[in-house]
């Protein structure tokens, strides 16, 4: 047994928009350096997770620590200290269209001004180099790259201020399969040589499987299962049976317009 806190420990988390209710007393926790998957379809309230973690949201009750300091509620420069522990990764990348590639992986610690401009530039470039990026890559604009180039870019981004927690929304959305599992790898090589921890969200069970140690399944609002990549397949749970085979016929029912 340990007394380390979870990084992160969520708690009877409840959103509601109007009449839609998204999160209905979820809980989750992810360990110090572990790496925790969500999934789920679309619709089921991954983003809205995230979002009220970051501090983009506000819950409409409930509890979330990061490393045991309950941040629902917290102050704004609360939130900008707690905010600093983070690194995201964007479903899009989110890349800044004027400025070059080491400026975009370098805004982060431009803006705080944890770095002038020089020694920013060299980090970038670093951390360009663990994403498999040479520093001539560093010089163009995010129009010039592939897909697959820009989500290494914002990977890179992601890591570049050395964050104790990072947050990957949809990260292998819209690329090729091959691609992606470039990504997936990267994700897993730098979080675990950083030994950060990670939150992802995606329906991707490729992705999942490869960075997560732990996936959890996230339906009508709560978590229904959680347990290791080893166990899913064997999870008895049918929502979860359903998805990872991509059953169209189970217990999850798509809306459909005739």
């Amino acid at each position: 047994m340990t007394d380390t806190p979870p990084k992160i420990r969520v708690r009877g988390l409840k959103k509601a928009f109007g009449d839609k209710v998204v999160l209905d007393g979820l809980d989750l926790d992810v360990g110090v350096g572990e790496s925790v998957v969500v999934i789920g379809g679309s619709g089921t309230g991954k983003s809205v997770l995230l979002k009220c973690i970051l501090g983009l949201l506000q819950p409409d009750t409930g509890s979330i620590e990061i490393d045991g300091e309950e941040v629902v509620g917290i102050d704004a420069n609360g939130r900008e200290r707690i905010n600093r522990k983070f690194g995201m990764l964007f479903q899009g990348g989110a890349l800044f269209d004027s400025i070059p590639v080491w400026e975009n992986v370098a805004f982060g610690l431009i803006a705080a001004k944890e770095a002038r401009r020089a020694d920013a530039k060299k980090i970038a470039i670093d951390k360009l180099a663990d994403v498999g990026l040479g520093p001539e890559v560093g010089e163009l604009f995010p129009a010039e790259l592939s897909g697959g180039m820009q989500k290494r870019v914002a990977l890179a981004r992601a890591i570049a201020a050395n964050p104790e927690i990072i947050f990957f929304d949809e990260p292998t959305t819209g690329l090729d399969p091959i691609m992606a599992d470039v990504i997936n790898d990267l994700i897993v090589e730098t979080t675990r040589g950083m030994g950060a921890s990670g939150l992802s969200i995606t329906h991707d069970m490729a992705s999942a499987r490869k960075i997560a140690h732990r996936i959890a399944m996230l339906y009508q609002g709560k978590i229904i299962w959680a347990g290791t990549v080893d166990e899913i397949d064997q999870s008895g749970e049918p929502h979860v049976d359903q998805f990872i085979n991509g059953r169209a016929e189970g217990p999850i029912k798509m809306a459909v317009r005739a």
